[in-house]
C-alpha cells in the first residue's frame, strides 16, 4: 500500500516557477514508477511526466519538455516536479501517482493516486 500527498501548488504569473512535491508512505514506494498528471476544468486527465523506480529513466509530454523536470528521492520517499517558465495553459490540478507498468503515460495503469494540488498560472 502506498499513500501519496501532493503539495507546492499555488497561484503564479506566467514565466514563474513552482516545485511540486509528492510525499509517499508505505514500504514499497521505491519499487514503483512515479508519474505526474494534470487535469484542467472540463478536460481529461493528462500525462505530464514519469520517472522509473530507480530514477534512471524519465519521460515527459511534449508540451512540458525543456520546462519541467521530474525527480525522486527514494530514501525520503519523495517525488518532485520542478516547473519553470510556466504558462497559463499549465493551469490544472496536478496529481502524483504510482504504478508498476512501463506504460506510464496511461492513467489506468496507476495503482495509487494523491488528492491533487492546484496550480494556477495567470497571464
Amino acid at each position: 500500500q502506498v499513500q501519496l500527498v501532493e503539495s507546492g501548488g499555488g497561484l503564479v504569473q506566467a514565466g514563474d516557477s513552482l516545485r511540486l512535491s509528492c510525499a509517499a508512505s508505505g514500504r514499497t514506494f521505491s519499487s514503483y514508477h512515479m508519474g505526474w498528471f494534470r487535469q484542467a476544468p472540463g478536460k481529461e486527465r493528462e500525462f505530464v511526466a514519469a520517472i522509473s523506480w530507480s530514477g534512471s529513466n524519465t519521460d515527459y509530454t511534449d508540451s512540458v519538455k525543456g520546462r519541467f523536470t521530474i525527480s525522486r528521492d527514494n530514501a525520503n520517499k519523495m517525488v518532485y516536479l520542478q516547473m519553470n517558465s510556466l504558462k497559463p495553459e499549465d493551469t490544472a490540478v496536478y496529481y502524483c501517482a504510482g504504478c508498476r507498468s512501463v506504460s506510464w503515460s496511461v492513467p489506468d495503469v496507476y495503482n495509487y493516486w494523491g488528492q491533487g494540488t492546484q496550480v494556477t498560472v495567470s497571464s
